[in-house]
């Protein structure tokens, strides 16, 4: 060491290092170095140990630092376990850096210090009575959860003072609640001697006079409480639900006979009601969040603690929640048991847990993007609430989506986990079938956690080939029949079928124009899949044509979408309720849209059913077709228009003439309309052989074009 360090001034602290351990002297000292002459440092010195060559230089006598009564050097203490009545010897005395045991606070300041009764002056730390007093001073109404001082935070305590001022209030409450309301009887016939008349005998009236006890009061103070402790922080909120559970179960119902008074007002059946929302948010929040393990331990065995009463028996394990770190629970989420079941010492367990659990463990797992581990759990899980479960399981193809595995995706939409269960297919809504279809059509998903979230989409995969997708989407169509009779979902279909596999980031598809393919092509295509469709009706499990859907292209899955969608009308046409959105969905691919009206023409019966709905849904929705057809332009309406007027079906033909009329009748809002009239004229319209009644309707049509 050199001498400039040697001459640094340092402040030397001695602290006890067991507090417990000490019965006499300091409980904090500190030797602060004073300039000395040589003659005095001289004096200090003192050999210790010659062999070690350890000598004492310097000392000075110690500053008197706060310390704990007991631990005064200047006044002595006498120590008894529990006395409380007086001051013992000269415990009351103290210095001016003696400090409460109790208050933690100087002695001068203490108003319990000689007070009878209570006499914090003789508390110490060797007594158990007197560490009681101590920890609920300090830890106040937390001391029932058996927490440390160390453990108590400011969120905790927080929480501990709102408990105290709930515990008064309903206190209060409850007394109300104990007197009861007296209830006066109707009027009737006195049986006393005197015979009074109905309602004036004192006696009779005394007799037949009911108390009820409503717990309305306390039920509403209660839940007050509860929705100001689930805006709290976690620690808050957990002692505040808590403490309200075990002063909800020491309410006793004082009728003497019971009163079905309601589910808020009786108390045998408000207080499992309110234990219900208790022990459910809790559930939750023991999976949520991320407690400390002594502290997550310490709350579950406050709540084992609490001694319920009969009408609540059913909590009584209602928190023995699975922590994450269970053995058995870890394997599932790391996929090495895919059951859920464990065989220990010849006793078999299973993951079984409550739907709020569930739910609280997809969540935070979802939260973390943590998508195969839910799939695990879901899979391996077993719970009482067998909808409830199900309703969570439904989710797996799309959390499968997300990994990028759509294959796997398209099994969980149509094989159910259990088998004497339906598939998650038969319960998928026309909108969530869209979606699978379009996560199919192009490997992208939605950024959100739920199917419907209308964010931007994320590329996760490659997008399914045209064949291995439509053999799919005929699967989900067949495997639901509400699906199947929906012409919105075969619109979907047809659209996605005919779009590009690259996906906009806000979700739309792109829209293609197929050429149209030779006719022996067409001929090819529906003489191989002869019958497929009715194999689909009967059976969801059907062999396709390798043939056909080995190497599908957008030509031939569109020629498939014409037949089933004809396959469709002529087995449900009485269910449809319309037909246009199956039309609309073709686009600009207008040979496929020719060859479904010349398939529907081969039945008189069907046709005109179909032509019918199309009509039905142009009067209604003229709005919508003007604004569509404004997006989609001149050169879209007109060949929509020609390819029903051209039609030799003279029902076909009604249609294009109606969306004439509705042109016609809306010019105002149809800029556009004026090119239609170069459109007509280009095509020869006027030349083909039309019918007199659709050639008079083109005339007036090209008539009043011509004037604009």
């Amino acid at each position: 060491m050199g001498p400039a360090e040697e001459e640094r001034e340092r402040d030397v602290i001695l602290i006890s290092d067991d507090e417990d351990d000490s019965t006499h002297g300091n409980s904090v000292l500190i030797v602060d170095p004073l300039v000395k002459t040589a003659l005095e440092e001289k004096k200090c010195e003192e050999i210790v140990d010659e062999e070690c060559e350890l000598v004492v230089t310097f000392c000075k006598q110690a500053n008197v630092m706060p310390h704990a009564r007991y631990d005064c050097t200047i006044h002595s203490f006498e120590r008894m376990e529990c006395e409380t009545c007086s001051p013992l010897g000269k415990n009351a005395d103290f210095c001016n850096q003696c400090y409460c045991y109790i208050c933690d606070k100087l002695a001068s300041e203490c108003q319990n210090w000689t007070t009878s009764s209570l006499c914090h002056c003789n508390a110490h730390n060797k007594s158990k009575f007197w560490k009681e007093q101590r920890d609920f001073a300090l830890a106040g109404v937390l001391v029932m959860f058996n927490l440390e001082l160390t453990d108590i935070d400011a969120d905790l305590r927080h929480g501990g003072n709102l408990l105290i001022s709930f515990i008064q209030e309903l206190s209060v409450e409850y007394n109300k609640y104990l007197i009861g309301a007296r209830i006066a009887p109707t009027e009737h016939e006195c049986f006393c001697v005197p015979k009074l008349p109905p309602g004036q005998c004192g006696i009779c009236r005394s007799r037949s006079t009911e108390i009820v006890y409503k717990y309305s009061g306390v039920y509403a103070l209660v839940t007050r409480f509860l929705n100001q402790a689930e805006r709290e922080s976690p620690k808050a909120c957990a002692v505040m639900l808590l403490g309200a559970a075990r002063e909800i179960t020491l309410h006793k119902d004082p009728a003497l006979s019971w009163q079905n008074l309601g589910h808020t007002a009786s108390l045998k059946l408000a207080v499992p009601c309110l234990l219900q929302r208790i022990t459910t948010r809790l559930q939750k929040m023991l999976v949520l969040c991320d407690f400390p393990k002594s502290l997550y331990e310490k709350f579950v065995n406050f709540f084992q603690s609490i001694s319920l009463p009969c009408h609540c028996f059913a909590f009584s394990n209602s928190l023995n929640v699975v922590p994450w770190d269970h053995v058995l629970l870890t394997t599932v989420l790391k996929g090495q048991n895919t059951t859920g079941q464990r065989t220990q010492k010849g006793r078999k367990t299973f993951l079984w847990e409550v739907l709020p659990v569930i739910e609280a463990r997809v969540e935070k797992l979802v939260e973390n993007t943590n998508y195969k581990e839910v799939v695990r759990y879901l899979r391996a899980v077993k719970c009482n609430d067998t909808k409830g479960l199900r309703d969570l399981r439904d989710k797996i193809p799309f959390y499968l989506c997300k990994t990028g595995d759509f294959i796997d995706a398209t099994h969980s939409l149509l094989f159910p986990i259990n088998s004497l269960a339906c598939c998650t297919a038969c319960r998928l809504t026309p909108l969530q079938f869209e979606v699978y279809l379009k996560i199919f059509k192009t490997g992208s998903v939605p950024a959100g956690k739920d199917i419907q979230d209308p964010g931007p989409w994320v590329t996760v995969g490659s997008p399914m080939k045209d064949g291995v997708l439509i053999r799919q989407a005929f699967k989900l169509l067949y495997s639901n029949l509400s699906l199947y009779r929906n012409p919105k979902c075969w619109g979907s279909f047809i659209m996605i079928m005919g779009s590009s596999c690259f996906l906009e980031r806000n979700g739309r598809l792109c829209p293609l124009t197929v050429k149209e393919p030779p006719v022996a092509f067409q001929q090819g295509v529906l003489v191989a899949s002869d019958g497929l469709f009715q194999e689909l009706k009967a059976k969801l499990n059907v062999s396709f044509p390798p043939g056909i859907f080995s190497q599908l292209h957008q030509e031939a899955c569109l020629i498939l979408a014409v037949q089933a969608v004809q396959q469709m009308v002529i087995c449900e046409l009485p269910y449809l309720t319309s037909f246009l959105e199956i039309f609309l969905a073709f686009g600009n691919n207008f040979w496929a849209l020719r060859l479904l009206l010349n398939h529907l023409s081969y039945d008189e019966h069907i046709l005109h059913g179909v032509v019918d709905l199309v009509l039905r849904d142009l009067n209604r929705q003229k709005a919508t077709m003007l604004k569509l057809w404004q997006n989609l332009g001149p050169q879209y309406v007109g060949e929509f228009v020609c390819l029903f007027l051209t039609c030799r079906n003279r029902i076909l033909q009604s249609i294009g003439v109606l969306a004439l009329d509705i042109i016609t009748e809306n010019l105002h809002v149809c800029p556009w309309a004026k090119h239609l009239y170069n459109f007509f004229h280009n095509a020869r319209l006027m030349h083909l052989p039309l019918g007199a009644t659709t050639h008079h309707e083109v005339s007036k049509f090209m008539d009043v074009l011509e004037k604009l």
